[in-house]
C-alpha cells in the first residue's frame, strides 16, 4: 500500500510538471492586455479631473495586473490537489470574511452596502474569495461522492421510512450542500450584495450539477429560487428602485435613469466601427463607473460593434476551451475545480454585459479582467491559474 501511494505520488508530481494549455493562457493575457489599455482610455477624464494624472487608474491596475499574473503563474505551478486538504479552512475562512463586513472599523461602507473589508490597508470584497472557497470545497466533497452508499435509518419508526425516502431520492446527500449555499446567501443579501448572492449560488450549483447531483433538484430549486429572489428585488428599497429604473430609465433621465441612459448612448453612437481608441465623448463625466462596472460601453463606443464581438468571441473562446479542459482534466476534482470557475466567469460576463446594454436590471457587477478594482483582478487571475494547474497534469495523447 505505501509503494502504491509512493508511485501514485511520484507520478502525478511528474505530472504536475507538464506544460500550462497554452491557448487557455494565451486568452488570459489577451484579454488582460486589452482590459488594462480601455483603464486607460475609459479613466483618462476622471483620473484627470480627480489629481491631475490621467493615468492614475492605469498604473495603479497594472501593478496590480503584474502582481495578479505572478500569482496566476505560482498557482500553475502548484499541484492542486493542495486545494483539496485546504478546502474546509477556505470555507470556513470565507464565512469569517463575510461577517467581518459588519465589524466597526474592517467593513467597509460604500454606497448603501457593506460589500468591503480593509484589511493592512488593503480593501477587498469577501465575496470574491468566498466564491473560491464553495467551489473548492463542493468539487472536494463531490470527488469523493460515493453515490452507491447510503445511510439507513431504523424503518419501524415514522421519522426513519420519512429520512429512508429522503435518502433514496437524493435529498439527504444534497441537504449540506444547500445549507452552505442558503447561508452564504443570507450573508451576502445581508450586506446586501445581490449580484454575489447570484454568483455563488451558480458557481455552487454548476459544480452539485457537473458532480452527478440529478438534474430535478435544479429544476425544483429554481422554482422556489427564481421567484424568492424576485421577491426579494421587489421588496427591497435599493433593489426595488433597480427594477423600476431598468423597466423605464427614461422616466427618471436625471438621475435614477442616468447611467443606463448614458450607457446607451455610448454603446450607440459607436456604430459599426467606433469612434476610434482614446476618443469616447461618454468617459468625460457623463457616465459613472465608466472604469468600473460600464467599461465595455466605452470599449463599444471607442471600437464600435466590431470590436464588441471580438471582445466577446475572446471570452465565448476562454470559456469553451475552459470547459474543454474540464472534459479532459487527470480526474474528478480537477474536472469540477474548472466547471465552477469558468461557470463563474461565464455568469459574470453575461451579467455585466446584460446590465450596461439595459438587457437585464442592474446588479452592480464588474466585467471580468476589464474593470478597474486591482484585487478582483489579481483573484481572478489567481483563479485562472488554478484551471492552468488543473492543465498541467492533462496527460498528452499518445501517438501510434
Amino acid at each position: 500500500m505505501a509503494k502504491t501511494r509512493f508511485r501514485d505520488r511520484t507520478y502525478r508530481q511528474q505530472l504536475a510538471r507538464g506544460p500550462v494549455d497554452l491557448p487557455f493562457l494565451m486568452l488570459v493575457l489577451l484579454l488582460t492586455g486589452i482590459g488594462l489599455i480601455t483603464v486607460f482610455s475609459a479613466s483618462f477624464g476622471s483620473a484627470y479631473y480627480e489629481n491631475g494624472d490621467p493615468s492614475m487608474y492605469f498604473r495603479s491596475q497594472l501593478r496590480m495586473a503584474i502582481g495578479g499574473v505572478l500569482i496566476m503563474w505560482l498557482a500553475s505551478r502548484l499541484d492542486y490537489q493542495i486545494l483539496r486538504r485546504l478546502a474546509k479552512w477556505g470555507l470556513i475562512g470565507s464565512f469569517i470574511l463575510l461577517l467581518m463586513v459588519k465589524v466597526p472599523g474592517i467593513g467597509v461602507t460604500a454606497k448603501g452596502a457593506n460589500r468591503w473589508i480593509r484589511i493592512l490597508g488593503v480593501r477587498f470584497q469577501p465575496s470574491e474569495i468566498a466564491k473560491v472557497g464553495v467551489i473548492v470545497y463542493f468539487s472536494a466533497k463531490l470527488a469523493a461522492r460515493d453515490p452507491e452508499k447510503k445511510r439507513k435509518w431504523n424503518p419501524k419508526m415514522g421519522l426513519g421510512r420519512v429520512l429512508n425516502f429522503l435518502e433514496r431520492i437524493g435529498f439527504m446527500e444534497l441537504l449540506p450542500y444547500m445549507g452552505i449555499l442558503l447561508l452564504m446567501a443570507a450573508l451576502l443579501l445581508w450586506e446586501p450584495h445581490m449580484s454575489g448572492t447570484i454568483l455563488i449560488l451558480a458557481g455552487g450549483a454548476a459544480v452539485l450539477f457537473a458532480g452527478g447531483i440529478h438534474w430535478g433538484w435544479f429544476a425544483a430549486g429554481g422554482a422556489v429560487l427564481v421567484p424568492g429572489l424576485w421577491f426579494i428585488m421587489n421588496h427591497t428599497n435599493y433593489m426595488a428602485s433597480r427594477l423600476a429604473t431598468w423597466r423605464d430609465p427614461w422616466s427618471d433621465p436625471r438621475d435614477a435613469g442616468w447611467q443606463t441612459i448614458q450607457s446607451l448612448y455610448a454603446i450607440g453612437s459607436g456604430g459599426l466601427l467606433g469612434k476610434g481608441f482614446g476618443k469616447s465623448m461618454q468617459k468625460f463625466l457623463y457616465l459613472p463607473e465608466e472604469h468600473n462596472d460600464f467599461i465595455f460601453s466605452i470599449w463599444c463606443e471607442e471600437m464600435g460593434f466590431i470590436g464588441a464581438v471580438v471582445v466577446i468571441i475572446l471570452f465565448v473562446l476562454l470559456i469553451l476551451r475552459g470547459y474543454w479542459l474540464a472534459l479532459h482534466a487527470r480526474d474528478k476534482f480537477g474536472a469540477l475545480l474548472i466547471v465552477g470557475i469558468i461557470t463563474l466567469t461565464a455568469v459574470q460576463v453575461f451579467l455585466n454585459i446584460g446590465v450596461v446594454t439595459n438587457f437585464i436590471p442592474p446588479t452592480g457587477i464588474s466585467l471580468p479582467f476589464f474593470s478597474y478594482g486591482g484585487t478582483a483582478l489579481m483573484i481572478q487571475l489567481g483563479e485562472m491559474g488554478i484551471v492552468l494547474s488543473v492543465s498541467r497534469q492533462i496527460e498528452a495523447p499518445r501517438l501510434g
